[in-house]
């Protein structure tokens, strides 16, 4: 409470010097017929409330609704306070907070379930939160970037002593909401896919690449003496996602993967740096490993003042491969250049292996406390985000990848009117075609836009694989996913873009693989219970199994919270949703072990849980 007090007094305080006594009172009384009203269920207060509001000039209604806009954005920052306060004080007392790691640990521990299980289970497991584009629930970065601001201030005043610190906090809270009220709350322009994607990648600056290494360092202090693998990673929609949005295409998602793999360079470059200036190690004063120091010897950095500091000429080399890596994918230019560019990065193993030379070399040589503090969340960072820094989710809707096939199919001449042929129909020419390795595109045919643009994203996926790595494209997603043959005709349309190829041309023949998951997406109520029965009659299909197996043995399926919840309503989306799952689950049990028992198939579950109830939100533990 102390501190939404302290943060409604100074709203206050900004608007009574922005808006002047008048307007201040006007909020105030508005605030106060509200609580009069609302807390205390004063008739008369509400009917005041509502002739005060029905006469509001337009500049009026603008100041109310930004002054209580703003004030909820503030008290929410004081309950997150809050709750951070609460949480510290329970793990002083010994209590932990329900959802919490800790919590997580006691409860396997107090299970008889041993560290080696967990670590095991953790090599097995994919976990991959989403970042999807939601225009009408962004805001505006600079209102994020001073609610951050506010946020800290806030959080540094439990430390605080005396009043002097105390009053020096309070100025510079009133500058940041001072700086909230004066700045737009709304766009006056829309939204750009790039300007959703530099959105998305805020968070990451701010919060992901310093966050989600402590959050293996946590759990590597659970599992003490266990490695704990790269498990959870970054997902991403923006830039990818077609479904509704024809702003999206190729060249979004070129700009997409170069924005992201430019923000994870450019923080491996800062990294790297302040590293550089950390490990001031003398080889006069303590020693090294051989390979550390054939990775000093082959340093570009000549200067004699650091001739004695080996740590300090690798991390140089390394900072100009990041450098060249850095041009060679983005186009764009880092910072500094200590020494002219080397020969670039060509993965991010090689980045991960000198960094390890590093580690192994201070922790074998007495310096072990200088790996924790930043080179190690430094390599963590590397194995999570490689390049690429998350991967990046292609998604249409079937109704598309249909009607692009219908045009190719009819230039072709293979058939006339592809839509027009029921289930079984599409079912049989669509497998005689995965099986033949002749392409469906004519040379010198006019395509449609909307052809023309499909086949370029695919083409563009191929060249993004090529260049960012394996983890930058993964799954393929199909929204409206309602017969089997929507996922044979995107398997068409990757194989007509050698994404899905062999040595022998077919797509179902020995050898042949796929470079990206099919993913159908499960949405209404009606898809969810027919979710069993299409993937048990596509893997029935011959030679499907074995392209999965060859392609990485993973199937991933989506399941639609907010549309099912919009169809059914909450309670029944939530069961037809778990009545899928265990449907799934069952189907693909038997397929997880081959019949040499080597492993099969991996069934992965991707919950399309928005932020409200409404979308399928809520505390997920």
């Amino acid at each position: 409470m102390e501190d939404i007090r302290l943060l409604g007094r100074i709203l206050g305080d900004v608007i009574r010097e922005q808006e002047g006594k008048a307007g201040f009172e006007l909020i105030e009384r508005v605030r106060q017929l509200s609580v009069a009203y609302r807390l205390k269920n004063d008739a008369s207060a509400g009917r005041a409330l509502d002739r005060l509001l029905k006469n509001l000039s337009a500049d009026q209604t603008v100041s109310v609704i930004r002054a209580f806009s703003y004030f909820s954005h503030l008290a929410n920052i004081a309950e997150d306070r809050h709750h951070v306060r609460r949480r510290l004080h329970h793990e002083q007392l010994g209590h932990l907070q329900e959802g919490s790691l800790a919590l997580t640990f006691e409860r396997l521990h107090r299970a008889d379930i041993r560290a080696a299980d967990v670590a095991r289970t953790l090599a097995r497991a994919y976990i991959s939160p989403v970042l999807t584009a939601h225009p009408t629930e962004v805001q505006r970065t600079s209102i994020l970037d001073a609610e951050r601001a506010i946020a800290e201030l806030v959080g540094l005043r439990d430390d605080l002593h005396g009043d002097r610190e105390r009053r020096d906090n309070e100025a510079l809270i009133c500058a940041r909401i001072t700086q909230l009220w004066q700045t737009r709350m709304l766009r006056y322009t829309k939204l750009t896919v790039a300007d959703e994607i530099e959105n998305a990648l805020s968070y990451y600056q701010s919060t992901f690449l310093r966050q989600i290494p402590k959050l293996y360092a946590e759990i590597e202090q659970q599992l003490a003496g266990h490695a704990v693998p790269s498990f959870l990673r970054m997902g991403q929609w923006i830039g990818g996602d077609r479904d509704g949005n024809p702003n999206v295409g190729a060249e979004t998602l070129r700009t997409a993967m170069a924005r992201q793999g430019e923000v994870a360079l450019r923080f491996y470059l800062t990294e790297v740096h302040s590293l550089g200036a950390e490990l001031s190690i003398s080889q006069m004063l303590a020693g090294m490993t051989p390979a550390m120091q054939a990775l000093a010897d082959a340093s570009p950095d000549l200067n004699p003042h650091r001739e004695d500091e080996p740590y300090r000429r690798a991390l140089i080399g390394i900072y100009a491969r990041l450098a060249a890596t850095l041009l060679a994918l983005t186009g764009t230019e880092a910072l500094r250049h200590a020494v002219s560019p080397q020969n670039a990065y060509t993965a991010p193993a090689q980045l991960l292996a000198d960094l390890t030379v590093i580690a192994d070399s201070l922790r074998s040589h007495h310096a072990q406390a200088l790996v924790a503090p930043r080179l190690a969340p430094l390599m963590r960072a590397v194995q999570v985000f490689g390049f690429h820094l998350a991967t990046l989710d292609l998604r249409q809707s079937s109704d598309k990848h249909e009607a692009v096939l219908a045009e190719l199919l009819r230039a072709a001449r293979l058939h006339d009117d592809y839509s027009a042929l029921d289930e079984m129909g599409r079912r049989t020419l669509l497998m005689r075609l995965l099986d033949d390795a002749r392409p469906l595109r004519v040379h010198g045919a006019q395509y449609s836009e909307l052809a023309q643009r499909e086949l370029a994203v695919f083409e563009t996926a191929r060249e993004m694989l090529a260049r960012y790595g394996r983890e930058a494209l993964r799954h393929c997603i199909i929204s409206h996913t309602e017969s089997v043959s929507d996922l044979l005709e995107l398997l068409l349309l990757l194989k007509e873009c050698d994404l899905v190829s062999g040595p022998n041309g077919g797509a179902l023949r020995a050898g042949a693989r796929s470079a990206l998951i099919v993913v159908p997406l499960f949405e209404t109520i009606a898809d969810l219970r027919q979710a069993e029965p299409i993937m048990r009659e596509f893997y029935a299909l011959p030679g499907i199994a074995d392209l999965v197996l060859r392609s990485g043995g993973e199937q991933d399926i989506m399941l639609g919270y907010s549309d099912s919840n919009k169809d059914g309503g909450f309670f029944t989306s939530n069961w037809e949703l778990y009545r899928a799952e265990l449907a799934l689950v069952e189907l693909f049990g038997p397929l997880r072990t081959q019949t040499d028992g080597s492993p099969g198939i991996t069934l992965r579950l991707f919950h399309g849980r928005g932020g409200t109830v409404g979308r399928g939100g809520g505390p997920s533990y």
